[in-house]
């Protein structure tokens, strides 16, 4: 060995690479000096650089890393789990889904539980479809294919490529998508393919014979992706750019055109098109004139291309309006939601037609007037005091013959997430899911509109058996958002609103373009797609071990509660009544 040492030592000295490491070690002795007298003699800002420079640096650079580097050293502590995580990443990537022994962390000790039964089924005898009917007194009931959907999230709050690349998964995996109040955007539209027979309600641009050329020598070069943005850059402004698809065959470019005649809109939802459910916030994104009143005509128009409406009066984390920080109001998002761009954009936090419930309800009939198809609500709840008005309403609608009321109730919980929220509001406003949930269903059938009213439920839904929880409290429907996000390559750094400078670091929920140009939409597409597919089988999984064929036949009869202090109650009726009184 020592000749060995003697032998390297001698013909390998490695002078660059010692001259580099001297070079680099003095620069950083250099930095060092300077900034220690900056800290301690020039800046007057901070008393603790002053106290303490250099040693001081670090406390800020280890809080800089702290909620980034949360999720690889940290303890979860928002989901039970760090595995209920890692069953998502995996369910999306095809991976195997089987656990080994127990959770990384044990559950918490009081929870909701399914009961298994004595005598179980195979997974292939249980027959569930898997299809909720909404609207039982439209011209236009809409039957979705799934009973999970990807719930509200905004073109602008996500970027342009995380927006296709949900749609295709949907269109994929053959479940609802939920635009969010940032309105329908070309992007929900992106499997929507350019047809010269029918375009009298597209805008249409085409290159030159040149930008043409060009196009197709960088196809061959380069990838499809980057040949088609810069033949768009070629063709069109760059402010429209993201406004406009990309059809690779025809080379044309095409958006809607909302000024184009009613008539002239196709009479049906296109068949290469997701379910496209609308929200409608309070700031009437998308269905609103220049003066930022409704506009009924532009909604007809909008609802050509959507199977319902969901009026957005507040989500879990969100008791506000909406907000859009000025880094994500780009051109193409100030276009779609007809405002100013790089302005801060937030909603009313009243929606303009809900002075009353009445009042709220009347606009409800009208959009199914307009529309022809299911319309809903979204809220959160703080007692069941304040959903009382809401069930007995809807009893004296149907009593009275008038379809005035919510065709599907969209409950979401205290701890739904937002991208931009106020903190103070994140967790202690509104009651958790599982307690409206009962709340809203109990409600309903005690006023006798249960089957007339379907119910969605959206908050922290990561595997099936949340899901299959949220079934069993009475929901019809499971609208999900974070594991979506997780399947579509989120990795939760916590920086989603833009603000301070941050970006989304996968270009999922950014308008950076930097960030947006290295979002890969077709492998995210599938892996969304994946998700869902894996959601199901889970959820027919369950169902085996519960002895049941159907999801309908899953009730408050299949759950079994116990609190922190042991106490079991197989009566679940019994520990809401005492929970929630």
């Amino acid at each position: 060995m020592q000749e060995l040492l003697q032998f390297a030592q001698a013909h390998y000295t490695f002078p660059l690479l010692m001259f580099l490491i001297k070079a680099v070690v003095f620069s950083l002795l250099i930095l060092a000096v300077i900034v220690l007298i900056y800290d301690r003699y020039i800046q007057h800002d901070n008393q603790l650089l002053i106290n303490y420079p250099l040693i001081g640096r670090m406390r800020y650079l280890f809080y800089a890393l702290r909620d980034p580097m949360r999720q690889y050293f940290g303890d979860e502590k928002f989901f039970d789990s760090f595995d209920k995580v890692k069953w998502v990443y995996n369910a999306a990537e095809s991976r195997g889904l089987m656990a080994s022994f127990s959770p990384e962390q044990p559950l918490r000790e009081a929870r909701l539980a399914l009961k298994n039964a004595n005598l179980v089924l195979n997974k292939e005898e249980v027959d569930e479809p898997f299809r909720v009917t909404f609207g039982t007194d439209v011209a236009q009931p809409y039957t979705a294919t799934s009973v999970l959907g990807r719930s509200a999230m905004s073109d602008g709050s996500i970027s342009p490529e995380g927006t296709r690349a949900f749609a295709r998964g949907a269109q994929l995996g053959r479940f609802p998508i939920n635009t969010g109040e940032g309105s329908l955007t070309s992007n929900f539209l992106t499997t929507h393919r350019y047809n010269p027979k029918d375009n009298r309600y597209l805008r249409i641009e085409r290159g030159t014979f040149f930008a043409r050329g060009i196009y197709r020598m960088m196809r061959t070069v380069f990838n499809p992706a980057i040949a088609a943005r810069v033949y768009r850059h070629m063709v069109l402004d760059p402010k429209e750019e993201d406004t406009f698809l990309f059809d690779p065959e025809s080379l044309y470019c095409y958006r809607i055109n909302w000024d184009a005649p009613l008539e002239a809109f196709p009479a049906s939802v296109p068949d290469d098109l997701p379910d496209i459910i609308l929200q409608v916030g309070s700031g009437l994104y998308g269905v609103r004139d220049k003066e930022g009143k409704f506009d009924s005509e532009r909604y007809r128009k909008v609802m050509r291309f959507c199977r319902m409406t969901e009026i957005k009066m507040a989500q879990g984390a969100k008791q506000t309006g909406g907000k859009l920080l000025a880094d994500k109001v780009s051109d193409a998002i100030a276009y779609y939601r007809g405002v100013e761009p790089y302005k801060d954009l937030f909603s009313p936090n009243r929606f303009p037609f809900a002075h009353s419930l009445e009042e709220l309800f009347d606009f409800m009939g009208e959009l199914k007037q307009l529309s022809d198809k299911p319309v809903g609500v979204k809220i959160v709840l703080a007692s069941p005091e304040a959903f009382a008005p809401y069930a007995e309403l809807i009893k004296q609608r149907i009593e009275a013959g008038s379809n005035a009321y919510p065709d599907f109730i969209t409950i979401d919980g205290a701890d739904g997430g937002s991208g931009a929220a106020p903190l103070e509001m994140m967790m202690t406003v509104g009651m958790t899911l599982h307690k409206a949930l009962y709340v809203v269903d109990s409600a309903l059938r005690d006023h006798g509109v249960r089957e007339r009213v379907k119910i969605i439920a959206s908050e922290k839904v990561l595997t099936p058996d949340d899901a299959m929880l949220l079934y069993a409290l009475g929901a019809d429907f499971v609208a999900i958002a974070r594991a979506f996000m997780m399947s579509a390559g989120c990795i939760r750094a916590r920086v989603c609103s833009g603000a301070g400078g941050h970006h989304c670091p996968v270009g999922l929920a950014t308008q950076d373009p930097k960030k947006r140009a290295s979002y890969l939409v077709m492998q995210k597409a599938h892996r969304v797609a994946n998700y869902h597919a894996q959601m199901l089988d889970g959820l027919k999984g369950l169902m085996a071990i519960m002895g049941v064929k159907k999801l309908s036949e899953v009730g408050h009869e299949r759950l079994t509660f116990k609190d922190r202090t042991g106490k079991s109650f197989e009566d679940i009726h019994a520990y809401f009544e005492e929970r929630i009184s």
